[in-house]
């Protein structure tokens, strides 16, 4: 048993895991970078301790600060929600070895099912039918002309410790192989210090189906239905629904009895994830998630079961309660991701600082948030802000449930893609129920209807000036207190003085002023160089690429505006660069 836990995640999953932890009667701690000072989840944790400067690795990937963390606030268990080091068998066993207790799966269960490969063999083995493809990492893009001839084309390029559709890369034909092969290879070493690939088929208009299980330490394991998460962009899903409109009852049972069957077999224990590809009537295993998923509140809300507070109670000990003749599925629910990201710009990341801030509120609405009025979203992080999740008796009326939610949900200041949802949710196509992973890229007419629904740029809010008492948070020895000033006394906190100064309804994010005009190639967003493509004295057509730019943990193309003959490179590989910067200038035009 354990009365203390350390969250070791941000934004609106460490406030989901802490509010369980609320209800359960158990203390709740938060981390910190130096970038999160004063983000929600740490104001609302018991504890709060600083771990690092904003970047991942030096923060929230930082096992040995982690641990620390954990003995100086007294935390007996450590929940990693999703990403970061959720998935890290490593840092399960460091913290086992640390005398605590991790909630989740075990190190030996997570490395059967957490490399991909390593999951495709278990499957086989289990009798799990999967995707056709290799069983071992690739090590050289002549291996994946090899198999893109056996296979034939299409096929996908995937890090073998990848998850979210970083480290993917479809490939249509064996020009793309070289260019594609060091792409993945390269995010994937990124993203999860892991730089190993495989190869499998690609299937051309799959639905991306997923079943949650629940699995206790005595061998017990249920699966609560399934997750329809086809809508996606990057390979990364921004709607889900429970259930699919594509299953039947008895293929449902079909999916979870080999869930369940593959989960007993690893000894799988805790909350995880299976995911499948659904085409043609039939299915494929692909992959497993290891920890709880970003679009677990739309199972909970049709099966009535809290999925974070499952995974407390099993890692305190508990025998599984649940019995799986009795979950049964209630009504439909739906999620939009809600991220700071321009839709009409290929998603690209939206930073900012977000002006008036009202969630949307009523029957069968629900937002698990990360955010708050006057934040101010960090590039170092993913770009979702919140979960918006509807509950219906049917789909039709959770569609309708969501279309008013999203159409109330305001979030001043910073560019969201709030009006995507709204265009997809009224989409003839989703909503007969048959939108499949290509549903973005085949209907451009989404983004006329975007543009559409855009809200204006010129709207400025001007927020009342905060109420007394005002309030602190003091950091004394990477430790955090609240203190309450009345009075005259201390200036306002940085949150508070953000309260007086208007902001832009779509603020776009801070560039790098220029003394004069640059005839160059200037990089729209911040973040850090992983590619440079271009050198001095080369030439250049409109719309080639020649820098990609990693912001929000997504991978940016940036092109040359026109023709040309490059003169100066200013950036290189690992540099870091603000919105506006010039990364490179022309020394002559092209001429037409």
């Amino acid at each position: 048993m354990f009365r203390t836990v350390l969250v070791v995640n941000r934004g609106e999953i460490a406030l989901r895991i802490m509010r369980a932890c609320r209800e359960l009667g158990l203390r709740c701690v938060a981390v910190y970078s130096e970038a999160d000072r004063d983000a929600p989840h740490v104001a609302y944790a018991d504890d709060a301790f600083l771990i690092g400067p904003p970047s991942p690795a030096e923060s929230y990937l930082n096992i040995e600060a982690i641990i620390r963390a954990a003995k100086a606030t007294g935390a007996e268990a450590i929940h990693p929600g999703y990403g970061f080091l959720a998935e890290n068998a490593n840092f399960v066993r460091a913290v086992t070895a640390a005398g605590l207790i991790f909630i989740g799966p075990p190190a030996e269960a997570m490395e059967r099912m957490g490399g991909k490969t390593a999951a495709r063999r278990e499957a086989t083995a289990a009798g799990v039918p999967v995707v056709p493809g290799v069983l071992e990492p690739v090590t050289s893009a002549a291996e994946v002309l090899r198999l893109g001839k056996e296979f034939g084309y299409p096929i996908a390029i995937k890090a073998v410790g990848g998850g979210g559709g970083r480290g993917l890369r479809v490939v249509r034909s064996p020009a793309e192989v070289d260019e594609a092969f060091a792409s993945a290879r390269r995010e994937a070493e990124v993203a999860f210090k892991n730089g190993e690939l495989y190869v499998e088929k690609y299937l051309d208009n799959p639905r991306h189906i997923e079943i949650q299980i629940l699995a206790d330490q005595y061998g017990n394991a249920v699966a609560l239905g399934e997750r329809d998460c086809s809508v996606q962009r990057r390979h990364q899903k921004l709607i889900e629904e429970c259930p699919s409109p594509a299953l039947t009852p008895e293929l449902r049972a079909e999916m979870g009895a080999a869930a369940v069957r593959l989960a007993k077999a690893v000894g799988y224990v805790s909350a995880g994830t299976l995911e499948f590809l659904y085409q043609d009537g039939r299915y494929y295993f692909l992959e497993m998630n290891t920890r709880i998923q970003v679009e677990h509140t739309v199972t909970e809300m049709v099966y009535g079961v809290d999925l974070v507070a499952a995974q407390i109670r099993i890692a305190q000990g508990e025998k599984l309660w649940l019995r799986q003749e009795e979950l049964t599925p209630r009504g439909h629910a739906i999620e939009c991701r809600i991220n700071a990201e321009d839709p009409l710009q290929n998603f690209r990341p939206a930073l900012g600082t977000i002006g008036e801030y009202h969630e949307p509120v009523g029957l069968g609405v629900r937002v698990d948030s990360g955010v708050r009025a006057y934040y101010t979203v960090p590039s170092h992080y993913d770009s979702l802000l919140a979960k918006l999740i509807t509950w219906g008796s049917n789909r039709q009326e959770a569609i309708a449930r969501m279309r008013r939610a999203l159409a109330e949900y305001r979030i001043e200041g910073v560019t969201t893609i709030i009006p995507f949802h709204r265009a997809a949710l009224e989409h003839p196509v989703f909503v007969a129920g048959e939108a499949t992973v290509n549903f973005i890229p085949r209907h451009p007419e989404l983004f006329t209807r975007t543009a559409e629904l855009m809200p204006p740029s010129t709207e400025v809010v001007t927020p009342e000036p905060p109420s007394e008492p005002r309030r602190f948070t003091v950091e004394v020895n990477g430790r955090r207190f609240g203190v309450a000033v009345f009075g005259n006394g201390m200036s306002a906190a940085p949150v508070q003085a953000a309260a007086r100064t208007a902001l832009p309804r779509r603020a776009t994010p801070k560039k790098a002023k220029l003394a004069v005009p640059v005839d160059g190639v200037i990089s729209p967003i911040q973040g850090r160089v992983v590619a440079v493509r271009v050198a001095h004295g080369q030439t250049v057509e409109a719309g080639q690429v020649l820098f990609i730019v990693e912001a929000m943990k997504m991978e940016n193309e940036i092109t040359a505006p026109h023709s040309g003959t490059i003169g100066e490179v200013r950036v290189e590989v690992g540099s870091t660069v603000e919105a506006g910067a010039v990364l490179a200038t022309y020394t002559s035009q092209a001429q037409s």
